[in-house]
């Protein structure tokens, strides 16, 4: 069930028991004339995936969901969008947690991290139909169960919530979803989400390193420039980063 506020903000929801995965339920949605503002969840996923193609474990407990929105602003604004979707997550995780809240960070540019584990990740696609951009924002929570497999230390809420389920997942997130985007909506409201993001960043001003397609890159993580981009002070100058993975330390 969605929340009080999402529903008054207009979005709707799919449940499904089983699919290959909710983003190419919500991308089929998408070509059948789907008006968007759809969140679709399944109990669980057959080919569950994400960043770069990489295989997301959808075992029941967990929450799976994508939310489809058709013609949310233009290109150049959309990857803001994950940053808006970060934040609604941490937002329902802290819900559930309460007092074992002060865990959560935000890893950029797509991971919830509790205790410095993965417990959430996100991903933000694209797609051009009739001159517009749609996009899909496809998310997994460890709610139940973790991957033990991951090349990174992985986790779930219900060790420090122990009540925490999916229901009560996607009440939190969806209502906070809206309330997040509607401040991100309005003219310059990617400034506080912005300011919101880096108070909750995990790594912020430390040593990290960039996995980029040229090749490992380390710097200080200073922040986020007006549109988003990571700040990275390397020994050559400062570096604006798009897009890449981000590990804790030097290479």
């Amino acid at each position: 069930m969605l929340g009080e506020a999402a529903r008054a903000a207009g979005y709707r929801l799919i449940i499904r028991d089983e699919v290959g995965s909710t983003m190419e339920e919500a991308r089929r949605a998408l070509h059948q004339g789907e008006p968007g503002k759809l969140w679709i969840v399944a109990r669980s996923q057959k080919a569950g995936r994400g960043r770069h193609g990489r295989q997301w474990g959808s075992p029941p407990g967990n929450l799976y969901a994508s939310l489809l929105l058709t013609d949310p602003c233009e290109p150049a604004l959309a990857p803001q969008l994950g940053f808006v979707a970060g934040l609604a997550l941490h937002d329902a995780a802290s819900q559930l947690l309460g007092p074992a809240a002060g865990g959560l960070k935000l890893k950029w540019p797509n991971d919830l991290l509790l205790g410095g584990a993965k417990t959430s990740g996100l991903l933000l696609e694209g797609e051009s139909r009739a001159g517009r951009l749609n996009v899909i924002l496809g998310c997994g929570v460890n709610i139940a169960s973790c991957p033990t497999d991951t090349p990174y230390p992985a986790t779930y809420l219900k060790t420090a919530a122990p009540r925490a389920n999916v229901e009560a997942m996607l009440l939190a997130l969806s209502d906070a979803w809206a309330k997040r985007h509607a401040v991100w909506s309005q003219p310059g409201g990617f400034g506080p989400i912005r300011a919101a993001w880096l108070e909750r960043a995990a790594f912020l001003g430390e040593t990290i390193t960039i996995r980029l397609p040229e090749g490992p890159l380390a710097g200080r993580f200073n922040g986020l420039d007006p549109t988003g981009r990571l700040e990275l002070e390397t020994e050559t100058g400062r570096r604006l980063i798009d897009a890449g993975d981000l590990f804790f330390g030097a290479p």
